[in-house]
């Protein structure tokens, strides 16, 4: 595909007509994320991508993307009035400068704020960045979200989760070690109950965990990582859609459940409330783990 130049002298290159950054380390390592949603769409590491991103994918400016790291805000899934998952995702986000001192060729941070079309699905004035932070063999992701309202506003609440489907080789051979002993629902059956041991897959699973003190192992082969994420982020949130219901969603290949897992940083369980002025900030970040 030839770049469109006025894309490229923006120091932007496009995917699927998207506008998308690309960051770089001296490693060679690389990251792509998408103004649209301010959606991480790869994360290659080590010679090999890290992030699973649905080759039927819809990219066009409107629909949510199936795959990369999705922003959940400021609402989780269903458990709300907006649109699932928020609204965030659906929107392009605006580059503007880091807060870091991390190279800019290996960090973005973009933007979204309130605006008519923001506040047509929910009334708040806000002020959102994500930040893209990639280093040699890791990748950080942190969310920052501001109450811009005056003294006399009200103060609101959000929930919140970085969706990240990663890559792995085969989904039932994959295992992650780190919540045992976290407490977590099971959505599918709704139930509650306590980790024991491993978590293995075998069809279709959909699980919010307490987060653990310490790091999430993922194991699967060649594409195994560690997971860490903020105290801020006070849930974590496993799924794969499994085979039957994979076959039904549109945007994913029957198969595609066997090359993915989503291991998501979330605040769900606990709405986050700020007060005119406030702030908060979480964050989820991926180191590689040596192959087994």
């Amino acid at each position: 595909m030839r770049p469109d130049p006025a894309v490229a002298a923006s120091g932007l290159e496009t995917l699927q007509g998207q506008p998308c950054i690309r960051l770089n380390t001296v490693h060679g390592d690389s990251a792509l994320v998408a103004l649209h949603g301010a959606q991480v769409l790869s994360w290659v590491a080590g010679g090999r991508e890290r992030l699973y991103l649905s080759p039927r994918a819809v990219l066009d400016g409107q629909s949510a993307i199936r795959g990369g790291i999705p922003l959940c805000f400021p609402q989780f899934n269903q458990r709300g009035p907006l649109p699932k998952h928020g609204f965030a995702r659906n929107l392009a986000w605006l580059r503007v400068p880091a807060s870091t001192e991390g190279d800019a060729q290996s960090t973005v941070c973009l933007a979204l704020t309130d605006s008519d079309a923001t506040r047509a699905w929910w009334p708040e004035r806000f002020a959102a960045r994500l930040t893209v932070a990639l280093g040699a063999g890791s990748l950080r992701v942190q969310l920052a979200v501001h109450n811009t309202g005056s003294a006399d506003d009200r103060a609101w609440s959000f929930t919140t989760a970085l969706h990240t489907y990663l890559r792995v080789e085969d989904v039932e051979r994959a295992e992650l070690s780190g919540l045992d002993g976290c407490a977590r629902w099971d959505a599918l059956a709704d139930a509650h109950g306590v980790q024991q041991g491993p978590v293995t897959f075998a069809g279709e699973y959909d699980r919010v965990f307490s987060a653990p003190a310490g790091a999430i192992h993922l194991h699967a082969g060649a594409h195994s990582l560690q997971i860490t994420q903020s105290t801020s982020l006070s849930n974590t949130v496993v799924w794969n859609p499994g085979a039957a219901l994979c076959a039904r969603l549109a945007d994913l290949p029957p198969d595609g459940y066997r090359s993915m897992l989503c291991v998501e940083a979330a605040q769900i369980d606990q709405p986050v409330a700020l007060a005119p002025g406030q702030q908060w900030q979480g964050w989820q970040q991926f180191n590689l783990l040596p192959a087994l």
